[in-house]
This record gives C-alpha cells, structure tokens and sequence, in this order.
C-alpha cells in the first residue's frame, strides 16, 4: 500500500506505507540522511526510524530545528545514564528532560557522591559511549513486563511513574547497555554526539515534593561539533558578565533578604526609578490605546479562583490559604489577575456601544515556585504583570488582538529588542482533558490568532500543547544581545472565562451576548523584565531609562558645593544627576562610575569653575570636551528625543 508524505513546500509524494522518515531523506538525499535528528510528522515530533503508516504532512527535523536539539539533548541524558551506570554502579534514574540549553537528569546515588570534580570522566565516558553509534531502539511494552523489568533493577522511581501509566502507553527506549521508561522521541543514535560538557550538579526534591527524598540533579549540554561548543562556552563566559544579579547588586537595583524570604525582591532606589519609569512608559502607551486604570486587592476569596478554574489548575502552587476568624472562609494572595477583572466587568451592566472595555494594572502576584526553582528575577514568587483584560464582542477580536500586537513591537522597539518570533501556542488536540471549554470556542480563538498574526506579518512558529488552559496565545520569544532566547510578552484570546463568570452584554438585538476575553501582558512581569534588560544591555540601559544619567566629579573638597550647584541646574533640565564627592582621587571616581554604567561624567575644577562649563566623559567612550551647563543639557535632551522620535517613528 501506498501513502502520501506532504513536505513543507507543499509538494506531496507517494511512498511505501511503513516507510520511516530517515529513508525519506535518503531517497532525497544521503547527505540530508546524515543531518536527520527526528521528524515531524502532523505536527509531532516522532522518531525518524518510526514507521509512518498514514498519510502525513512531514518535516525532517536537523540540529538547525529546535525539535532537533530538544531530540538530541533527550538522547543525551540517556547517554549520561547509561555513562553513570558505569561508573557508579547501583544507581537510580528519576527524570531526565531536555531542557532550553541542554539536559539534566535526576539520579539517586545512595551512599555514593558526585561533585564537579567528577565531570571530566563521566564525559569522557559519555564520548566513549557515543562513538559506538548505537542505535535508540524504541519497544512498546506491557504495563506488566515494565514493572517487572524495574522491580528487578530496584528502581522505585521509575515504578512509580508506571503506576500512573495505563497498558498501550508505556514505551522503553534501549541504547547500547541502557534500557529507560521513556516516550520518546530520539535521535537515530549515538554516534551524532560529537562534544559533550557537563555544565552543573544540583539538589532536587523528587516531583517537586519538598517532602520527597532529595535527589542529585546533574545538568549538560552536547553538540554535533566541538567547535560549537566551544562557541557555547564562550557565549556561558559572556553571559557571566551580564549575569542580572551580579549586574543588579553591583548597579544597587535590587536585592533579596532572607528574614523577608525567598524568591520576593525587595527594589532599591535607583531599580525603583528605573521600575517607575518603565511602568510610566507603559501607562503613557496604554493611555494612547484606549486602556482605563483599575486596581484590584492583593488577596482574593476561595471562591474567586474557584469559579475561574485556577484553583483547580495551579491551587498546589500556590500560598497556604489565609483562614480568617469566620468559620470556613479563606482568601488567597492574588495568584493573576483576570479573574479580579472579570469581577470589574460584571460590576455593571454593559452594552455592545461600550464595548470593548480595556482594563489594565500593574497587579502583582504571587506564586509558590519551588525553592530550587527560583533565580534571581527570573523567578520569584512574587511579581508584578503589566497586566490588562479586554472585552470585547466576538466580531472584534481579531482587530483588537492586532492592536494588542502593535503595542508589544512598541515596546520591542522602545528597548531595542530586534531579534524575535511570534509563538503561536495552541492547544493538544489528544490531551483536551488539560483545558476548560469546548472545541467551537477554541477553534475560534486559535482561527483569530493565526489570522492576526499573519495579517500583521509576523514571523511565527506554530507550538502544539503550549496554549494556557482556558485559551490559545501568542508569545513572544525574544533574543538578546547575545542570541539567547526569553519569553516575553504574552497575548491570549479566552472565551471560556466570560462562561464561567457569567458576563454578558446587552447586543443591538436588545439580547445578552457574551463578550471574548483578550488578555495580555507586553513586558510579562516587571522583574523577568528588567532581568531580560540587564543582561541584554549589560546593564547600559537607554538614555531615557538609566537611573542615574550623570555623575557629577568634583576634583576635591574644595569644589563639592559647586558640583551641587550644577546638580540642582540639572534638575531644570530634567536630567538626573549625583554628586561624587567621596574623598577619592579623580581616576577613581571615573572607573567606579564606568563600572556603574553611569552614561556621563562631569568633572569639576578650577577651570571648570572659572569657565562656568563642565569637563564632560561618556561612558565608554572617554573624554568629550568642556561645555556650557546649557548645552550639555542640550546634549542630553537631544539623545534622548532622538531616541524617542526613533520610537514613535
């Protein structure tokens, strides 16, 4: 029997029903065979030595396609634990993910210890393994047979993730002398990696559960070349540098104290302003948009998150319920905001004339993320989202979701984020159990998503499962200056929140209409933000956004009241300035302030006095010349309308 393969340029052949996606590519070509890691096939990745017995739209996936890499580094980790099996005889085997760069897997040594030190000979061994080139070998297997092959290796972990598999799903993968419970997919074998680094060791609560045994969690990365990981490691030298928290206490924006507790940023004065700012410039492009203030309580009853779904969804990861004095109420801290919104809305009754209604807030939020999985203000568990909800009829969605879109490359453009693609995240059609609603109304949203991206030109990427429980998004993935890859802003179409809050509209037919729910999110969260920002300038933020615009240094003592003088002129000017006048030599108090990324420096004389000019520096670029106060001022204002004006342009 034949069937047909549709490739991505919509060109369709037949080929024999059981053929496999790696001898496709040798019909095609025996050099795209050798560069084949896994394939797509109707939108899933499979294997590609995975008979395909259908009809299928194919895409032969390589090391340049992110399913390639995740397949590589998932096939690596097994490579890992079969190396660690070696060396460390006994061990047992939790999970092992690929994740965004790399892999990690989760291992129980018993009385046995790896540190660092350890890296280099389970690494060679990795490379001793690899260079065997067997083959990943994929067997469908018995609920029974599996646990049986588990309770013989003594494996209780990978035990009880079969408990909760059922007969027809479990699947082992074997590579050379190492079998794993595992769904897939991999690549064709080992011999593709090539250069291997372990990258960090880690304590891990098994599942999550802090009241699990803790187990060692051992993270790496390989590559098809040695040159590019190479490259990697350079890029990992680079990214120290503009580490945020390094960057961030070094800058003063922002620490964190223990007494206050994990995972909840306290912002110092100068990440304060620079917050104020960039919530100032988001309020000023709201305001233009058509987006009305509102505010809503830090908490928020039981019942509200109950009616929304989240407490059923993410009720785990949140704070302990807050139980007040009256018998069974509890409150939460506010875990989002849109069911809050919904409650705005629901204040009053709405025509189809006032819609849509857009309501915004910077609302923070706090979530109960596990102690191993905070990281500075990438991570936290508490953080504020610049957060807005729209309602709006369903004929208007697509335009108002357009708009939405607008406003984030705005933003992008604002920062200088250049680097970008639009995830259009959707649901898992075989899993609709994990989302709430049913298939008219996600079809309509997914239908408006990809139409608005498209019209807007966006360059996209199609994401199968991505889609938040109660509706499909639009993501954005941003890189930065050093090609890493962060999830910024956020756009989501929802019609099932209006369900579930009951909120209607009276329609020109005089009847009750439910409204779309359009949420969104430009910056994301404040913190994960600034986190991007900081490391993406290297902490040199725009002109119009840096804390700190000049530092003003006196040469001596002697000249501290006129470096003040000149501080509160600057202040006329809407220049933010500080004076230096630590009892320091000037040499000094330049390298701090270029340390501090401090764009301009104003030395303060004799002649300077005399004059009534000031010796200007920039930062990184060294000695200007002596100016007026009035035309430094000019100076200033000029960088920063011409940036603006690039913005608004």
């Amino acid at each position: 029997m034949k069937i047909n393969i549709t490739f991505p340029d919509g060109q369709t052949k037949p080929y024999e029903k059981g053929v496999t996606a790696l001898e496709i590519a040798s019909s095609i070509s025996e050099g795209l065979a050798r560069s084949v890691l896994t394939a797509k096939a109707s939108g899933e990745v499979i294997d590609a030595t995975l008979p395909l017995n259908k009809d299928a739209e194919l895409q032969l996936l390589t090391w340049n396609d992110d399913g390639g890499k995740k397949a590589m580094w998932h096939s690596s980790a097994h490579l890992m634990a079969e190396a660690l099996e070696v060396i460390y005889p006994g061990v047992k085997f939790g999970i092992g993910p690929p994740i965004e760069n790399g892999f990690y897997y989760d291992i129980d040594l018993g009385e046995q210890t790896i540190s660092e030190h350890d890296f280099k000979k389970i690494e060679e061994k990795m490379l001793e393994l690899a260079r065997e080139k067997n083959e990943y070998h994929r067997n469908e297997i018995s609920k029974t047979d599996a646990l049986n092959y588990f309770k013989e290796k003594g494996d209780e972990y990978k035990l009880e993730l079969l408990h909760e598999l059922e007969d027809g799903q479990i699947t082992f993968y074997t590579q050379g002398n190492f079998t794993d419970l595992c769904k897939g997919p991999h690549i064709p074998n080992t011999g593709f990696i090539k250069a291997v680094k372990l990258t960090k060791v880690a304590g891990a609560y098994w599942r999550g559960d802090e009241k699990r045994k803790q187990l060692t969690r051992i993270y790496g990365i390989t590559f098809p070349k040695q040159k590019e990981l190479t490259e990697y490691l350079q890029l990992l030298e680079e990214a120290k540098k503009r580490d945020h928290r390094k960057l961030g206490k070094e800058l003063e924006l922002f620490t964190f104290s223990e007494k206050v507790g994990q995972g909840l940023p306290l912002w110092l004065p100068k990440g304060a302003a620079l917050r104020e700012r960039l919530e100032n410039f988001m309020r000023e492009a709201q305001k233009k948009a058509g987006y009305e203030p509102v505010i809503t309580p830090h908490i928020g009853h039981k019942d509200l998150y109950i009616t929304s779904g989240h407490y059923d969804k993410y009720g785990e990861d949140s704070f302990r319920p807050i139980k007040t004095p009256a018998e069974g109420e509890e409150f939460f801290l506010k875990p989002m905001n849109c069911p809050h919104h919904c409650e705005i809305y629901k204040s009053k009754p709405r025509s189809y004339k006032d819609l849509p209604i857009r309501l915004a807030e910077f609302g923070t939020v706090y979530r109960y993320e596990q102690s191993g999985e905070l990281h500075g203000l990438t991570r936290v568990r508490g953080f504020t989202q610049d957060d807005a909800h729209l309602f709006c009829r369903p004929e208007q969605v697509k335009d108002e979701f357009k708009k939405v879109i607008d406003l984030v490359l705005y933003v992008f453009k604002a920062l200088d984020f250049q680097n970008y693609t639009a995830q259009i995240s959707l649901r898992d059609p075989k899993d609709k159990e994990k989302y709430m609603g049913g298939d008219e109304n996600w079809e309509k949203a997914e239908i408006a998503i990809i139409e608005a991206a498209e019209e807007k030109g966006l360059k996209t990427v199609v994401e199968v499962g991505e889609a938040a429980f109660y509706g499909p998004k639009l993501d954005f993935m941003v890189k930065d200056a050093i090609g890493r890859k962060w999830q910024l802003g956020t756009i989501q179409v929802d019609y099932n929140l209006p369900e579930r809050f009951e909120l209607e509209y009276t329609g020109s037919d005089n009847q009750k209409h439910r409204p779309v729910m359009i949420h969104r999110a430009p910056f994301g969260s404040l913190e994960r933000f600034v986190a991007l920002l900081i490391e993406h300038c290297e902490g040199k933020f725009p002109l119009w956004l840096t804390p700190e615009q000049a530092a003003i240094l006196p040469i001596s003592d002697k000249y501290n009241d006129d470096a003040q003088n000149i501080s509160q002129l600057l202040k006329n000017y809407d220049i933010r300035a500080f004076v230096d006048d630590r009892n320091e030599k000037t040499g000094k108090k330049i390298r701090d302030s270029e340390m501090k990324k401090v764009p301009y420096m104003l030395i303060i004389g004799e002649k300077e006095v005399e004059n009534n000019t000031v010796s200007v520096r920039k930062q990184g670029e060294g000695d200007l010349g002596s100016f007026s106060i009035e035309k430094f001022a000019t100076i200033i204002n000029d960088e920063i309308a011409a940036s603006t004006t690039k913005i608004n342009n």
